[in-house]
């Protein structure tokens, strides 16, 4: 079997028009390239060229090789720079997971950054409340709330815990007047995500830090944190709400706190991939990018929510 390294040495030979000036180039010995080019005659059984003190000639099956083979050449020699080139430049698909409501709170102008700073990169998002699996849905990034499990995941704390706070339209506090007493949400519709007993325990930390329990019921539930305000707001009940999600509002006057020396504690949002050596840049540069905008913000609301399995 020919050698490309041989065939490609000869083509340098043939260009440079001498042994010395193609050993300068590639950087070797000028007898290291004749004996190579010499092991090339001695497998095709032919002479490629003929050498002299002054200049060498090519063979008519010398000229006819180099003819086939010098365009093989430059593209392999093409073909490796591009993808040397390639490995430090971001390209290729990444698939991210994430909540339902990612998108609510991470808005999409910053994906439209990053994909125009990164031409070659595409990206799949996966929305779901559900618990993705990496490896079998070929997820290469997920962004989820509630603490960390031991899942055989490559992961780190993005945002630390938050403080949810209760709060209510000015419509529904007029209609049902404001509750004074954690107990006194027993007589209140409450906004909650759907439990099959219809109620729900609110585990909240009171004054002094001391936390207390309070099982709450309403008319209404969803399974998003953005159906949960988008309910609240038009008067269907009390809610507790991440700070990042009912600020706005708040400061619009469209929702009043509610009991606000009551708090819970939720989780962070933690990004998650898998186990690998090392991850595509095209990867690492998304998780550069969540990290550096969720510096910028409080929270997110909804990703701070543990995902239901």
């Amino acid at each position: 079997m020919l050698d490309l390294n041989d065939i490609a040495m000869f083509v340098q030979v043939v260009r440079c028009g001498s042994f010395a000036e193609a050993a300068r180039r590639l950087g070797l010995p000028a007898n290291t390239l004749s004996r190579r080019v010499q092991q090339l005659e001695s497998r095709l059984g032919t002479r490629l060229m003929q050498r002299s003190t002054r200049k060498l000639t090519l063979t008519s099956a010398g000229q006819a090789f180099y003819e086939r083979c010098a365009g093989a050449v430059d593209g392999l020699a093409e073909a490796g720079q591009e993808l040397a080139s390639g490995s430090q430049e971001l390209s290729g698909l990444v698939r991210v997971a994430a909540t339902a409501d990612f998108f609510d709170f991470f808005p999409m102008e910053w994906v439209a950054e990053f994909l125009a700073a990164h031409p070659r990169v595409r990206l799949d998002f996966v929305l779901s409340d559900a618990h993705a699996d990496l490896i079998a849905e070929q997820i290469d990034v997920a962004f989820r709330g509630g603490p960390m499990r031991d899942s055989g995941y490559v992961g780190r704390q993005l945002l630390g815990a938050r403080s949810d706070g209760m709060v209510a339209s000015p419509a529904y506090i007029a209609a049902r007047g404001t509750p004074a007493t954690l107990q006194d949400l027993l007589a209140h519709d409450c906004v909650t995500s759907p439990h099959p007993s219809g109620r729900t325990t609110w585990r909240l930390a009171g004054p002094g830090g001391v936390e207390e329990e309070v099982q709450v019921a309403g008319r209404f539930s969803g399974n998003t944190a953005q159906a949960l305000r988008k309910a609240t707001l038009a008067g269907l009940g009390i809610a507790l709400l991440p700070p990042a999600m009912a600020r706005l509002d708040v400061q619009a006057g469209r929702l009043v706190p509610v009991l606000p020396q009551y708090q819970r504690t939720s989780h962070g949002l933690s990004v998650l991939y898998p186990s690998r050596r090392q991850l595509p840049l095209a990867v690492s540069a998304f998780i550069a990018l969540v990290v550096d905008k969720l510096s910028e913000v409080e929270a997110l609301p909804e990703v701070l929510k543990p995902e239901r399995r």
